[in-house]
């Protein structure tokens, strides 16, 4: 994807015609045709499109990406910010980390204390690493992990040139963290599990590494209703955070699966995909009846705790 804002921006189609060739080029990365509604990519897939995409995004400066959906399916000339928040305020905030992307401000939630070991899960360039790290301060640890190269790179310049030695990033899948158990006080991600195929799995692994009561802020978008097939099916759409959503009752009750306590939802708000983005995957007639039926997208950031005597080896779990 290129970094020029201008380039990202589509014209509207002129006739079905030319929004059919649309649909069948940006299905093409999984083979994905519109009479194959059954068809589904295999998670190996979805995994390389989020790390193709995300090591071009890596490469897009701020107002692109907050003008998209996290930086993918094409720029909005109607709204310069869709998904992320203002971390401009917040201690430990570091331009060059900033890249525009998240859906929420996690670590704002995150109840961090002096000497914590936190764990930001696709940690990117570090945005919430720093702002972790102005709260757990010297005596503390912070740990990014992300599976995208560029990102890795990216992040540990912005740490070099902040003289931080106590934040590291780990080049790693969050399906599989290249951590130990039980070893976190806090865990922090923002707008990052939609895009993981298994997302039970991460939160196992959530609970895995984090210490007996420790616990977690993640910010992340759900659905409330079924998204239209086209924009589902959209491989930008998976990539930009969207189809690959699940409904917000799913995304509580695998939090409770894995079995953690206190679930609360700590902020909710409703994303609006702007016209001029949803025209790239949907008629004008499919636009309206989108727009007016029960289907939601939208950001929570969500806290829950590990329970007590749960380290690995405890005996209790």
């Amino acid at each position: 994807m290129p970094p020029d804002v201008a380039a990202m921006i589509h014209a509207a189609p002129a006739d079905a015609a030319k929004t059919k060739q649309r649909r069948h080029e940006r299905s093409a990365v999984f083979n994905i045709h519109s009479s194959k509604k059954d068809f589904m990519p295999t998670e190996k897939e979805l995994k390389e499109l989020v790390r193709q995409k995300y090591s071009e995004i890596a490469l897009q400066n701020k107002a692109t990406n907050a003008a998209s959906c996290c930086g993918a399916g094409g720029c909005s000339t109607e709204v310069y910010n869709i998904m992320s928040d203002d971390y401009t305020t917040l201690e430990g905030y570091n331009a060059d980390a900033d890249l525009g992307l998240g859906c929420g401000l996690p670590t704002e939630f995150a109840q961090i204390k002096p000497g914590d070991t936190v764990i930001d899960l696709g940690s990117g360039a570090g945005n919430d690493c720093f702002i972790a790290r102005a709260l757990t301060g010297e005596s503390g640890k912070v740990i990014g992990i992300d599976f995208t190269a560029a990102m890795i790179e990216k992040a540990r310049a912005n740490a070099d040139k902040l003289g931080y030695n106590n934040v590291e990033f780990r080049f790693g899948d969050i399906e599989k963290m290249p951590v130990g158990g039980g070893v976190a006080d806090v865990v922090v991600s923002n707008c990052v599990l939609n895009l993981v195929p298994d997302k039970k799995n991460v939160m196992d692994e959530i609970f895995r590494v984090l210490k007996s009561r420790g616990h977690f802020s993640i910010s992340d978008i759900v659905l409330q209703g079924a998204l239209p097939v086209n924009l589902q099916q959209a491989a930008e759409m998976y990539a930009g955070c969207v189809s690959g959503a699940i409904q917000k009752e799913a995304y509580l009750q695998l939090i409770k699966d894995a079995g953690f306590e206190s679930i609360t939802i700590q902020k909710e708000k409703q994303i609006i995909i702007p016209d001029d983005i949803l025209q790239n995957y949907l008629s004008k007639e499919e636009i309206e009846v989108f727009k007016n039926s029960d289907t939601g997208i939208y950001s929570v950031t969500v806290f829950a705790r590990k329970p007590e005597c749960c380290d690995p080896g405890a005996g209790c779990c």
